[in-house]
């Protein structure tokens, strides 16, 4: 199997008009796919200055705080967008090859939009990152999916993402979340097939589909135990009505459960606003040879997060807790730069832990953002 890398290099081929939108994708795609030598710092100016000229809500929104790309001197001092704007208003830098909309959990019914002008540099983030993270071993496994097909949720990026990763990496690829939910009695059959027959499956899905799996095998006293390299990969956290769990029953009700070990379950942290996506350390360090504490989230060289004081939106002191703000450079399309609710913070030199979120009203330098887009 050719690496999602190969792939995405060898069909990332600049377009004549040097300049041109889609040429600055394609070398985006062609830069994602090296890895090692990413230049953030010269990526990070390059496609300010692209979103300044195509993204109007943007730029008049960096006008009004003084900034333009002859003004900014490092990736540090490209304006940040709250995650917000998003539900506000359309932060494209062309029309869009995709539209995702975020789950709508806050904000009341308003759902945050997402327009995509360049999937290909989804894609190639999505696929780079993964690939990294949670096939270090180059793992050929069957997936099984518990989200929605793309079919059935065109607007969600997770989807897209799951799709992308079943057509570049399974053996075989399985949907297990329909128009009525979790199939949880063909889960169950496809994970006896498997303890059957000594397969490894990469299981996926939003955290709270696991919760349920979990606790329809503990009423119903039902245990296996997955074939060796199986690995659980949990997205999303436990939101909505079902039962909560802490990570550390999450992971041990994988081992009971699935007979996944803690160090094959790996979580993701992304958002529909964002391209990139980060992943919990433990499965890359293992297989390096690291050792697994502390665990923490990675993200690939293209995406940076700094840890932001809630009300000055100036960085805190290493190890305390802040806002979340990502520099995601695949979000070459919109705004590359989003001020999150998320609190966090730093953990060792390069991963970061979520603490939680900003409770009741949007953090005080969150809304004086809003303000500044003329949406609060």
């Amino acid at each position: 199997m050719r690496s999602a890398f190969s792939l995405l290099a060898a069909s990332a081929v600049p377009s004549p008009r040097v300049g041109s939108a889609v040429s600055l994708a394609a070398e985006l795609v062609a830069a994602i796919a090296t890895r090692a030598s990413f230049e953030f710092e010269a990526w990070a100016q390059r496609i300010f200055r692209h979103q300044f000229e195509r993204n109007a809500p943007y730029r008049a929104f960096c006008e009004r705080r003084g900034v333009r790309p002859e003004t900014v001197a490092r990736w540090e001092d490209v304006p940040p967008v709250p995650a917000a704007a998003f539900r506000r208003a359309e932060l494209a830098c062309g029309p869009p090859e995709a539209i995702f909309l975020t789950s709508g959990t806050t904000d009341g019914a308003a759902r945050g939009r997402h327009l995509v002008p360049h999937l290909a540099v989804y894609r190639a983030s999505a696929l780079g990152a993964f690939e990294h993270f949670m096939l270090p071993d180059g793992a050929h496994l069957t997936h099984l999916f518990l989200v929605p097909s793309p079919e059935l949720r065109p607007d969600s990026s997770l989807a897209r993402m799951c799709a992308w990763v079943g057509e570049a990496f399974g053996r075989d690829v399985e949907w297990l979340v329909g128009g009525d939910g979790l199939d949880v009695e063909r889960l169950l059959a496809r994970l006896a097939d498997a303890e059957r027959c000594g397969d490894a499956l990469l299981l996926a899905g939003v955290t709270s589909a696991f919760v349920q799996l979990f606790d329809v095998c503990a009423a119903r006293r039902l245990a296996f135990r997955l074939g060796p390299g199986s690995r659980v990969m949990d997205t999303g956290g436990t939101k909505g009505p079902e039962r909560r769990l802490s990570r550390a029953g999450f992971l041990r009700a994988c081992w009971t459960v699935l007979g996944v070990a803690g160090y094959c379950c790996v979580n993701e942290y992304g958002m529909t606003e964002l391209c990139s996506q980060r992943y919990d350390s433990v499965l890359r360090d293992r297989f390096d040879g690291r050792g697994l504490e502390p665990r923490r989230l990675l993200g690939p060289p293209w995406l940076r997060t700094r840890i932001l004081d809630p009300d000055t939106l100036e960085p805190v002191r290493p190890g305390e807790i802040g806002l979340l703000c990502h520099h995601d450079l695949a979000n070459v399309g919109s705004v590359s730069v989003v001020l999150t609710e998320d609190l966090g913070r730093a953990v060792a030199p390069d991963g970061i832990e979520v603490t939680g979120r900003a409770a009741g009203a949007a953090p005080r330098g969150c809304g004086l953002l809003l303000a500044e887009l003329g949406l609060s």
